[in-house]
This record gives C-alpha cells, sequence and structure tokens, in this order.
C-alpha cells in the first residue's frame, strides 16, 4: 500500500466536477398518474358505498375507477391480441368486469387499484434504473484537452477523441479518456473504477480511466481506447445486459400466467355455454359461469406469495434494509454464494491511523508526533493527511499553527511547525529504507501488515512512522461467519485494490479466497462463472465499479451510506443503516417467508379446488362461493402477516470485539 503514498495532494472536494443527479418525477409517468387518479376515485367512493349512499354517486366513482386504472391494460391487452397472445392485462381488466357484471363492484374496482398501482411501482423502477445508467456516462466529461503536433491546445467533445490522440489534463479535472500517462506525475482517484480508497500515483506508463478525478499534478495521456469502449462505457453496457438476463424468470412467470388466463377464460365460456347447450336456462348458466370466475380467479393464490414478502419486506425496512420487490425478498433466500467487496463493505471505506511509531532516542512521544505530523497535514486536503488530523483531533491534542506549507507530488507535504522543518510523506520518497536506518524495522512490519506506512521527518531526520489503513467494520467477521453458516461455503473477497492489502483484510474476517486486482468486468465474469456452475450468487458491494455485477448476480445488496448512486440503483436491496450484520440477518428472513409461502400455496389450492368442483359438479351458492374464496384470501393474508412482528426479524450478528491494533487513535 505504499505505493499510495507517492502522490500526496489532491484537490479540495469543492473542485472535483460531479454529475448533477438527474431523477425521473413521479407524474412524469403515465401509469403513475393513471394508477394515483383511478386510488384517488376508489378513496371517494368507498365511504359512499359503505355508508349506503346515493347509488347513482358511488357507481359513477367505481366506474370512473375502472376506466382511469383499466383503459390503459385493457388497451394493450386489446393490442396483443393481435398478435395472438392473451396479455394477463387484459384479464384482470375482464375479471373485474366480470366481477362487477354479478354485482361486486367494490372487488372489480379493488383489483383495478391493486393493478395499476403495481404497474406505476414497476414503471418508476425501471425509470429510476435508467436515470443512474445514464447519470454513470457523466463521470466522464464531455470535453477535453486535445494536444496537436506544433504543441498548441484545443478543446473537443470526449467523443471526437481517436486512439493516438494526446489529451491534457488538468489539476482536479476528470481523465477525459482511457489511456496510458505519456508525461506528468499526479496522483489520480480512480475509486469509482477499482474501488481504491486512496488516491493511486499515476507516472509515465501508468494506465487511467475516463471518469476518474486527477490530483494536483499535470497529466498527458495518450489515447488507447475509443470512448465508446472506455471502461465507463462498458460498466452501463454491462449493467444493462446484466440486467435483462433476468428476464428468462419474468418471461416463465409471465408464461405461466397466459396459459392460466387461456384456460380460465375456456372454462368460464365453457361452463357458460355447455348448460346453454344442453337446454339450460340464460340466467342459471351465467350465475354459475360468474361464479366460477370468482372461485377460480387466482387472487388467494397471489395473495399466497404477497403478504409473507412484503411483510418481510417491512420488517426488513425497520431495521435498515430496503429490498426493492417481493421478487427480490424472495430471490435472497435462495442463495448459496457471497462475493464480498472490499473497500467500502467490509471496511469503512475511510482511512485510519491505526500505528504511532515514535522512533527510539528521540524526544517524542506518541502524542507529540501525531500533533506534529497533524500540524504539518491540516492545510492539505489528501485523504491521509485527513486521516492523520482526524486522530489528532480524536485525542484532543493541540496542534500548533504550521507555515510555508508545501506539497511535492510523489513525496509528501512539508511546513514549518515551531520554527522546525517537518515533512511527512512516502517513506520511498522522503527517505531511504535501507536496512541500517532505525525507522525500516517499524515500515516493513506495518507494510507487511496491510497498512499504509508514512515517515515524519523533523529537520530532515526521521523521527517517527505512522500506519494509515482503511479499518475492517466491528461486524465484519461475525457477518462472515454468518454468511458461511447460511449457505455452507465461505463468502469469497472480489475487489479492485491491490492483493496485499486484500489479503491482509481477508485474514481479519476470516476469508480464504481472495480475487484482487479486478476491474468491473472480472467481477461480472466472476459472479457469472459461478452462475454457470449452477450457483446463485450474492453479490455485496457499494461503488459504481461494483453496479455490474450487483446487476449480474442472482441477488444484488448496496451499502447505502457510502454507496454510489449507480449501486443503490443498481442493486435489489440497500442497507441504509451501513450495518454488514443485517445482511445475513435479511437472508434468513426471506428464508421463512419462502417457508410461509409454500404454506399459503398449499391453503389456497385446497381452497380452489375444492370450491371449482363444488361449481361444476353440484350447485355452488353465490354468496357461498363468495365466502370461500374471501375467506381463503383471509387465512392466507393473516398467515403471511405474521412477519410484520419484531419477533420475525432474526437475531442480529453479535459485533467482533476489536483487537488493540486495530484501535483508532
Amino acid at each position: 500500500m505504499s505505493s499510495v503514498l507517492e502522490q500526496r495532494s489532491a484537490p479540495p472536494a469543492a473542485t472535483r466536477p460531479t454529475a448533477p443527479p438527474r431523477r425521473t418525477r413521479l407524474l412524469a409517468l403515465p401509469e403513475a398518474r393513471w394508477a394515483l387518479a383511478a386510488l384517488a376515485l376508489f378513496l371517494l367512493a368507498l365511504p359512499v358505498h359503505l355508508l349506503g349512499g346515493p347509488a347513482w354517486l358511488w357507481g359513477t366513482l367505481f366506474a370512473a375507477t375502472y376506466a382511469t386504472g383499466g383503459w390503459e391494460p385493457g388497451w394493450e391487452g386489446l393490442k396483443a391480441l393481435k398478435d395472438r397472445t392473451l396479455d394477463v392485462d387484459l384479464l384482470m381488466v375482464v375479471a373485474a368486469l366480470g366481477a362487477a357484471a354479478i354485482g361486486q363492484l367494490l372487488d372489480g374496482a379493488l383489483l383495478i387499484v391493486i393493478f395499476a398501482t403495481s404497474g406505476a411501482l414497476e414503471a418508476v423502477a425501471t425509470a429510476r434504473t435508467a436515470d443512474s445508467v445514464r447519470g454513470l456516462l457523466d463521470l466522464a466529461p464531455t470535453t477535453a484537452t486535445r494536444l496537436l503536433p506544433d504543441g498548441a491546445e484545443e478543446s473537443v467533445a470526449t467523443a471526437s477523441l481517436a486512439v493516438g490522440d494526446t489529451v491534457l489534463v488538468r489539476p482536479g479535472e476528470r481523465v477525459g479518456a482511457d489511456g496510458r500517462v505519456v508525461d506528468g506525475a499526479s496522483d489520480v482517484d480512480q475509486a469509482t473504477i477499482t474501488g481504491e480508497p486512496l488516491p493511486v500515483a499515476k507516472r509515465p506508463g501508468d494506465e487511467v480511466f475516463a471518469g476518474t478525478v486527477n490530483g494536483t499534478g499535470a497529466l498527458r495521456v495518450r489515447v488507447e481506447r475509443d470512448p465508446t469502449d472506455s471502461v465507463i462505457a462498458r460498466i452501463v453496457k454491462m449493467v444493462e445486459e446484466a440486467s435483462s438476463t433476468k428476464a428468462p424468470t419474468q418471461l416463465f412467470i409471465e408464461k405461466v400466467e397466459q396459459r392460466y388466463s387461456i384456460g380460465m377464460v375456456l372454462a368460464t365460456l365453457a361452463v357458460f355455454a355447455v348448460p346453454l347447450a344442453l337446454g339450460g336456462d340464460l340466467r342459471p348458466a351465467l350465475l354459475r359461469a360468474m361464479t366460477f370466475m370468482i372461485v377460480a380467479s387466482p387472487c388467494a393464490v397471489v395473495l399466497s406469495t404477497m403478504p409473507p414478502l412484503l411483510s418481510a419486506i417491512a420488517n426488513a425496512g425497520r431495521h435498515g434494509v430496503l429490498a426493492k420487490s417481493a421478487v427480490v425478498m424472495e430471490r435472497l433466500g435462495r442463495i448459496d454464494t457471497v462475493a464480498l467487496d472490499k473497500t467500502g463493505t467490509l471496511t469503512e471505506g475511510t482511512p485510519r491511523v491505526t500505528d504511532v511509531r515514535p522512533l527510539p532516542g528521540t524526544d517524542l512521544d506518541e502524542d507529540a508526533l501525531l500533533a506534529l505530523a497533524a500540524a504539518a497535514e491540516r492545510p492539505s486536503e489528501h485523504p491521509l493527511a485527513r486521516a492523520v488530523v482526524d486522530a489528532a483531533r480524536e485525542r484532543g491534542l493541540p496542534l500548533p499553527d504550521a507555515v510555508g506549507f508545501s506539497s511535492v507530488p510523489g513525496a509528501g507535504v512539508t511546513a514549518t511547525v515551531r520554527g522546525r522543518t517537518v515533512q511527512v510523506g512516502s517513506p520511498a520518497r522522503l527517505s531511504t529504507t535501507s536496512a541500517e536506518e532505525p525507522h525500516h524495522g517499524p515500515v516493513a512490519d506495518l507494510e507487511s501488515a496491510g497498512r499504509t506506512a508514512v515517515t515524519v521527518l523533523r529537520d530532515g531526520a526521521v523521527v517517527g512512522v505512522l500506519g494509515i489503513a482503511d479499518r475492517p467494520r466491528p461486524d465484519a467477521r461475525a457477518t462472515v461467519a454468518a454468511l458461511t453458516r447460511l449457505t455452507g461455503r465461505a463468502p469469497v473477497l472480489l475487489t479492485g485494490d491491490n492483493e496485499r492489502a486484500a489479503r491482509h483484510l481477508a485474514a481479519e474476517v476470516g476469508i480464504t479466497d481472495v480475487r484482487a486486482g479486478l476491474l468491473p468486468e472480472d467481477k461480472v465474469a466472476a459472479v457469472r462463472g459461478w452462475e454457470a456452475e449452477g450457483l446463485k450468487v450474492l453479490v455485496v458491494g457499494d461503488g459504481v465499479n461494483d453496479a455490474p455485477a450487483l446487476a449480474a448476480a442472482h441477488c444484488g445488496i448496496a451499502m447505502g451510506r457510502a454507496g454510489s448512486d449507480l449501486a443503490l440503483e443498481t442493486a435489489d436491496a440497500v442497507v441504509v443503516r451501513d450495518e454488514l450484520a443485517t445482511v445475513p440477518a435479511v437472508v434468513r428472513l426471506s428464508r421463512t417467508a419462502r417457508r410461509l409461502v409454500v404454506q399459503n400455496l398449499v391453503v389456497a389450492g385446497v381452497f380452489v379446488t375444492v370450491l371449482v368442483a363444488w361449481d361444476l359438479i353440484g350447485t355452488l351458492p353465490l354468496p357461498l362461493g363468495v365466502a370461500g374464496h374471501e375467506g381463503s384470501t383471509v387465512i392466507v393474508g393473516l398467515n403471511g402477516l405474521r412477519l410484520l412482528r419484531e419477533a420475525a426479524w432474526p437475531r442480529a450478528v453479535p459485533p467482533t470485539p476489536r483487537t488493540a491494533v486495530s484501535d483508532p487513535l
């Protein structure tokens, strides 16, 4: 990790260009507008109907509910009939009209409202995901400074850059294209691509990526990829492609629904037509057919699934985990492999001072050494400098004033503190590391432990060494153990960080399978490899670089506090409170919900079978058919609502006590 110190100064946060968030407004979607109108009309009609108000009033309001909530799905269903497809949307509208035809106007209107609301929520989710993907493209700047052969500069659109062009990236700017540094030195914040928590030193020959943020040095970069093939562009493409891979599951559900729809329509027509063909009367035949439509409708089956899953979603939400749909909650219970990101997921995502080691023979103790370093670092905006200053403030140390501050890319900072020249920075740049020097041992010890070593010099002599690391979350080890028990196999660490830091962190939290130095496409390849073996993978991450893997996985969970917009939108669930221990808890909750779904399906199936057989073989009175149908709905609904109880949330994973070496200063 010492290499990250080779560039020490980063531009102030205020100078870093950021893409303005773009969100589709709820009312901008026609599905949402019609659903809200249908709901409002239903809520106006309901009290009038229940309180015995004028029939013309509540009848008109219910009719308006049918029209506003049902016209669009009905029209789409009619258009689907041209392709010889019986759309489930049309079936739901027909079922609502059928209920109204036999006097069940309220039930039909409620069905319309529920169906319209579901369609609106799906449209909103789709629009938000599209917004986040478009916003990702804003990470790459729209213009770049291209250098001409005669040394002149011109501002051009990044889309017009070609392989072989040379661009100038000034301090604080975003890199305009994937390429390689040909001149200059600087530090580059590439967390959006690799997930590395600290800026990475870049010198001639090093690769840089579009959308990453340059530090204080100027870089000349030769373009090596067409802008349409940049890492950022490939991330967008992979998110879109991976999201579409979930479509086969949806297609399977639609196919089952279509077959059921066709069967139900044919059966209802047969129940109506056969008695008439045998000389029966019209009214009894119509009554039997409408009764059949009611008792054969899949309401109880649908409610067998939704209440347990929705109750689990509500319970998880109370405990800081937002699952985006019932499908997500059901999928979480199926996972058998877990892949975890490092920075911001297993770790807190913020560098912390972990060690303060004054050299023997100096007149400084730990507090004095830390205060000296913090005084020199205070004017710097670099993440390591902030870590040193924060550590001193946590100890309540007074910081003397520093004058003559300067920052040298690749070396560190220099300032005058109480008349003494103080330098803080990379051991490789500020001093030699020969075995004879007294600070060599502490530096080697810290770097072998996966920490970033920072040397502190006073008047040219090394007086101490600081160790800085992104510490693991307090519940990381217990969470890894809980996930191992749940799935039967230990989680895997997927990270863009360097091998040494990754393996050190993995050893701390109990992970043995480590994949380090990965770009986003490498993470996706690993996930797809497991999926090809028949495994159902859960990916937990937080950054833009994790978004493709989150989308490609069977299920993805994003850490909410530090998570990027794209990761939060792409993930199936979000841990809002940043508590890693809730991940195994929500998986266990999902498995409980799935067991209740099976129980409900058995109950609903028995009721539907008995009622349909009664109506076909004997004479099922309409009131009894409605009572049996609604009774089964109430039973499965109440069974599913059990997961709303506080006791249904699995006990949280106890945090792992910190060791002394990991304690913050």
